[in-house]
């Protein structure tokens, strides 16, 4: 079973998973949206770095379908692996569910946020479903 323990910088992302939210961090010092969580920014280095709830929506920028998978996941391929640009501005690595699932994404298409539990006991995690072309 996969197991997700939060630290300081982590758990606020986590807790907003948990409330069915994407909370990612904007830097203080040049406003950029950062994610993944961390304590320096990676765009000017400043430490000043705030959360914020993101809309939980972007646009594919690319994807693959994985057909062979391991541990936890190896009984759930194929699936879809994207990279989702935020509408905030980062770039996040997730999973495409839904009936665009198994390949049937296109770049460009608009996604929104879906807290998906992946397997019976797997962790809850922020996928993302296509709502437009």
């Amino acid at each position: 079973m996969v197991q997700i323990i939060p630290d300081a910088e982590t758990r606020p992302f986590w807790d907003g998973i948990a409330a069915g939210e994407l909370r990612i961090q904007r830097c203080a010092d040049c406003e950029a949206a950062v994610f993944y969580p961390r304590s320096v920014c990676p765009g000017c280095f400043g430490d000043r770095l705030d959360g914020f709830t993101a809309s939980g929506r972007g646009t594919v920028y690319s994807w693959t379908v994985a057909h062979k998978a391991f541990g936890e996941f190896a009984d759930q391929a194929p699936f879809t692996v994207a990279l989702v640009d935020l509408d905030e501005g980062p770039r996040m690595l997730t999973r495409i569910v839904g009936p665009q699932d198994e390949g049937r994404v296109r770049i460009g298409d608009r996604v929104e946020l879906v807290i998906t539990r992946l397997g019976a006991d797997g962790p809850e995690l922020p996928c993302f479903r296509v709502v437009a072309r």
